[in-house]
């Protein structure tokens, strides 16, 4: 194997599937990138048995093959190089030369054979949608997803493919996202896949802001999603999601409505001396008025007053202010809508006038 790139072709491909390797591995082939060098060019995947990608590099290749290469290694070097440096990988005696101008580097290798790579899945749904689309769905709702909870199906993000209309659910059983978007897709009844946390993750980090599609497979056990540079690939969480539809609330009579960034800074504010465990903060809404509190074990205090579109009775409820900060953050409308029913009940965050991305909230016992 023989070829020859310039460090920047090099180097976008290695970004894009180094989040995968992790530092610390079961096997050792795990460290290792494959790097297949071919008549379409170089290919270099990357995996952790949960989740591979690969991604794809115009180059000069003088001769072809394939072999596996330490991950973190190579792309230090590549970083360490100038730029628009001209890089030449060899592979001799089974060790990998890779030489730029006077700087010469000698890898250790593995074989191909030993890499783990998920060739055909058996997809029984596909479909193609903007990557715009699909990364705003997974940022609208990511947040919400568990961390190490015992009910593994929550450490994941739940995709619901229905009739022309692709749904992420999220949830770590004291919050939850929803978000939808219309795709162009045949299915008879609704179906429902869980992509596993990690997976979300490096996902969200490929996906770019344009509206080049994307084609998604969906199988019985992974989700392959292609874009014209990147083959992402994720085994899917073997588990049932809760039934979402009974948490989200219904009925609210107490609609306030609050502008989203003054909301966001005064929550902000007052979040600085909440309980640093429990993040706990007291929301007082009367006439057209939110009063927001909070207190610590130090007995330190913070009060804040903000003009809201409220007629309604008074009421008094206490969120973990982390999870209302979130909700803000995913929102893009310039004002928020905030349901509530009374004080122990979840309240429900959208943006006016849609019911495309909802978020629910459990209130605290302060």
């Amino acid at each position: 194997m023989k070829f020859t790139i310039d460090r920047e072709s090099l180097l976008k491909p290695l970004q894009q599937v180094i989040g995968v390797v992790e530092r610390r591995q079961t096997l050792p082939v795990l460290g290792n990138l494959l790097i297949k060098a071919g008549q379409d060019g170089l290919k270099i995947t990357a995996t952790d048995l949960e989740v591979e990608i690969q991604a794809q590099a115009a180059v000069d290749i003088e001769e072809g093959g394939e072999i596996t290469l330490p991950a973190r290694k190579l792309i230090d070097i590549c970083k360490a190089l100038p730029e628009n440096a001209s890089i030449v990988l060899e592979l001799k005696d089974q060790k990998a030369q890779i030489r730029s101008g006077r700087s010469r580097f000698t890898l250790s290798t593995l074989p191909a054979a030993d890499f783990p790579v998920v060739d055909k899945i058996s997809s029984d749904c596909r479909f193609s949608m903007p990557q715009d689309r699909l990364k705003e769905l997974i940022e609208r709702t990511q947040f919400s997803m568990a961390q190490q909870d015992v009910r593994y199906y929550l450490n994941g993000l739940m995709l619901e493919i229905g009739p022309d209309l692709l749904r992420a659910v999220a949830t770590d059983g004291h919050r939850l996202a929803l978000c939808d978007t219309a795709i162009d897709v045949a299915v008879q009844d609704a179906r429902q896949v869980i992509v596993p946390r990690k997976g979300v993750q490096e996902l969200q980090r490929l996906l770019e802001d344009s509206d080049t599609p994307v084609e998604l497979e969906i199988g019985t056990n992974h989700i392959r999603i292609r874009s014209p540079e990147v083959c992402f690939t994720s085994k899917l969480v073997d588990g049932r999601f809760p039934d979402y539809e009974r948490v989200v609330p219904r009925g609210g009579d107490k609609v306030v409505l609050a502008d989203r960034e003054l909301l966001r800074q005064a929550l902000s504010r007052t979040s600085i001396l909440s309980n640093e465990k429990y993040r706990g903060i007291r929301l007082t809404i009367s006439k057209n008025i939110l009063k927001i509190q909070s207190h610590n074990p130090e007995q330190e205090e913070a009060d804040e007053e903000l003009e809201v579109e409220y007629p309604g009775a008074p009421l008094e409820i206490g969120f973990n202010v982390t999870y209302l900060l979130d909700v803000l953050s995913a929102i893009r409308s310039e004002q928020v809508e905030i349901i509530l029913s009374d004080s122990n009940s979840s309240c429900l965050m959208r943006q006016p006038d849609t019911d495309r991305c909802r978020y629910v909230v459990m209130p605290m016992r302060l």
